[in-house]
């Protein structure tokens, strides 16, 4: 029995050339430009992985959503209460942070901010 072979696009997707302006195609795209904005490469800074820590410190190691306790560091995140969608100011403020384990932070805490989105 024949293949059939991939059917091309019914409608031509408008590009400017601008690849800041067309839709990313597939998720590695998708991630090729969220992490080419500036504001990601903050999280990699010494001044992030201070406030990260005192963000652990001042919560106790203890996620805010579940009121786990985390010995381990690296399974707790500092997560921006209000995002800061490259709102510098709003990046830095402690008070904007706020301490939470892995998965509440990859479940509970994504999916209300899709619903506000």
């Amino acid at each position: 029995m024949a293949r059939l072979k991939t059917m091309p696009p019914r409608i031509a997707v408008a590009s400017s050339g601008h690849p800041s302006l067309r839709m990313p195609e597939t998720a590695r795209e998708r991630e090729r430009l969220r992490n080419e904005q500036r504001w990601r490469k903050w999280y990699h800074t010494p001044r992030w992985k201070r406030l990260r820590w005192a963000v652990l410190l001042r919560d106790l190691f203890t996620c805010r959503m579940c009121g786990r306790i985390e010995p381990n560091t690296s399974k707790l995140v500092a997560d921006h209460i209000v995002a800061h969608r490259g709102d510098e100011a709003r990046f830095w403020d402690e008070a904007n942070l706020q301490t939470l384990c892995a998965a509440c932070h990859s479940g509970a805490k994504q999916r209300a901010e899709r619903r506000r989105a």
